[in-house]
């Protein structure tokens, strides 16, 4: 086996379901220290992350990624078993192969690559990895160790995610942006009553229904020359006692602006009350912010090395996209760092069967070992 095949072979057989880290980090920091690196674990609740660096002052380019997986569904429903890697056809399968242990595999062997030929690298390299990417809060993870890098002073000047980025072959689309997320649970209050004597009661649906259609109407803004419109959209929607003939006492909404650099979340906050206001309800309604926008502009250092690492090693003008969801990569940010995701083709992403390409998972290293090169050595 490769070093990249071994180590990812490796990961994949921890059961590492958010947010257990399953010993991914220990490994890792293990044998980064090996190779001189300088490691940190930091433990915040229940979420293992690790800070892994080498070099002195001056820029610091850093790699971004998580060891935590989602859940792998029935094993039955799956040709081999989820957490053990197994090659079939050229590819790679296993829980978290492409989302994202092959990606930490290959900067892990090209952090050590690049370290052993280049000891006396001008800056700093470092790797940041958390086992809380994949849950709902994101509570303990790479937000939480981002706080503690404003306390301390840490800096970060380029930061390079490992999030499986590629449509069809590796290096065919890099991230250089991300939407922001705002998310509201809406509860528009009533008054539960017997269908048969409506005058009695205040039925929430039929009250929320007008603003609803306003707001799924409502153009939020027209986007920008990076970024679509802004989207609204209604997750979920429930009320109801289960009874045919009774009128619910409330509803429940569960609300979602991706939103653009063209809006910010204070004004769609408000916006959005202006109009369940304007309607007359009677609502609470609690938001919370996942993640502002970002955007790596062009030009920008990183994003030049990461282009051209792409045209020399895959032969491919990267296509350079803002769309998908979000990333870990929205909390560093925000520290003044260029943000870019490069990692490998995301089609089997949170299915049975995940998979990665062996051949793309053997070049992957080159390409994370290209960038350190181009920003720290050759700039």
């Amino acid at each position: 086996m490769s070093e990249v095949l071994d180590l990812t072979c490796d990961l994949i057989r921890r059961r590492s379901v958010t947010p257990e880290d399953a010993g991914c980090l220990v490994l890792i920091g293990g044998r980064l220290q090996r190779a001189g690196f300088r490691v940190e674990h930091l433990r915040y609740g229940e979420v293992d992350n690790l800070w892994v660096t080498h070099g002195a002052a001056g820029p610091t380019l850093t790699f971004l990624g998580h060891t935590d997986v989602v859940p792998s569904g029935p094993e039955a429903s799956w040709q081999s078993p989820p957490f053990e890697p197994t090659i079939r056809d050229g590819r790679l399968y296993g829980r978290g192969a492409a989302d994202m242990k092959g990606s930490v595999a290959a900067m892990v062997v090209a952090l050590e690559q690049f370290v052993a030929a280049h000891p006396d690298h001008r800056g700093r390299v470092g790797l940041l990895l958390t086992s809380d990417e994949e849950g709902p809060t994101n509570l303990d993870g790479v937000r939480r160790v981002v706080e503690h890098f404003r306390a301390i002073g840490e800096h970060i000047d380029w930061c390079v995610v490992g999030e499986p980025s590629a449509k069809e072959q590796l290096g065919d689309l890099i991230r250089v942006g991300r939407r922001g997320s705002l998310s509201g649970t809406l509860v528009v209050r009533g008054v539960q009553g017997h269908v048969a004597y409506p005058e009695k009661a205040l039925n929430p649906i039929h009250a929320f229904a007008p603003a609803l259609a306003e707001l799924a109407a409502e153009r939020w803004d027209e986007g920008n020359a990076d970024f679509p419109p802004t989207s609204f959209q209604v997750s979920n929607l429930n009320a109801g006692t289960g009874a045919n003939n009774v009128i619910p006492g409330a509803l429940t909404a569960l609300i979602n602006f991706r939103y653009c650099t063209a809006s910010r979340a204070e004004d769609l906050r408000a916006r959005t009350e202006a109009i369940l206001q304007r309607h007359g309800l009677s609502y609470a309604l609690d938001w919370n912010l996942s993640g502002e926008p970002f955007l790596t502009p062009s030009g920008g250092a990183l994003r030049e090395a990461v282009v051209d690492a792409c045209r020399e090693l895959c032969g491919i003008d990267p296509e350079q996209s803002t769309g998908g969801g979000t990333s870990d990569g929205r909390f560093i940010a925000p520290m003044g760092a260029e943000v870019v995701e490069l990692g490998p083709v995301n089609a089997t992403i949170h299915k049975v069967d995940e998979c990665v390409a062996l051949e793309e998972l053997e070049q992957l290293p080159r390409l994370y070992h290209a960038v350190c090169k181009r920003l720290l050595i050759e700039s």
